[in-house]
């Protein structure tokens, strides 16, 4: 397998995770976000959104960090990062799509040059604008913690899955925004620092990784 991905990419941090967890070998090919590699030919044949990360697992090539994480879990379920059960799933689906989905679309680096190209947003204010997406985003995770985590240290239960995967990488990007994680969000931000405990979370963190800057 090969995945596409960007040191500092949330998305593709998500998938070094899963990867490791599951123990699967994996080549990494780097592709540099702010050079515009992800808008070439050769990686637009790979993935039509310009988007990363993008896994190649043979002749099968797959976009969006959730399907992939979703298709590992299919092909090899040992140790799984979701739950037996159907409400535990869609429980943990619902945490992690808070993320994916709403929150950290709406703070990567496409939306704020957007904001600039587009609209004529400059820096400080592109920095506002993701502090105020990232604090609600993490405001409702926060919240949702409160109920129906079936016990144990992690998002959900006694270890950690795909909820936690999307939770540290946002919590990173949290801090790197200038918000108080600890103060504000002490529920996430303890089971943050507990995953990262885990060789799965710290050895894949951008700073590890061959291409960090």
């Amino acid at each position: 397998m090969k995945l596409y991905g960007y040191w500092r990419s949330s998305a593709s941090w998500r998938v070094r995770i899963a990867l490791h967890w599951k123990g699967l070998a994996c080549e990494h090919a780097p592709v540099h976000l702010r050079r515009g590699e992800q808008r070439t030919a050769d990686y637009l044949g790979l993935n039509p959104q310009g988007l990363i990360p993008t896994l190649v697992d043979g002749s099968f090539v797959l976009g969006q960090s959730l399907a992939i994480i979703e298709y590992l879990e299919e092909r090899w379920p040992e140790p799984p990062l979701l739950p037996p059960d159907a409400t535990g799933r869609a429980r943990v689906r619902q945490l992690a799509l808070v993320i994916a989905a709403d929150t950290h679309p709406l703070q990567n680096l496409g939306t704020l040059q957007l904001l600039e190209s587009e609209l004529g947003v400059a820096a400080e204010g592109q920095q506002r604008f993701a502090r105020s997406v990232i604090r609600r985003g993490l405001a409702a995770f926060e919240q949702l913690l409160e109920t129906g985590r079936a016990g144990g240290s992690y998002c959900h239960g006694a270890a950690p899955g795909l909820a936690d995967v999307c939770l540290v990488p946002q919590v990173y990007n949290a801090r790197r925004f200038g918000l108080d994680v600890e103060a504000d969000f002490p529920r996430l931000a303890r089971i943050a620092l507990r995953c990262l405990e885990l060789p799965a979370f710290s050895a894949t963190a951008p700073e590890s990784q061959p291409d960090a800057e």
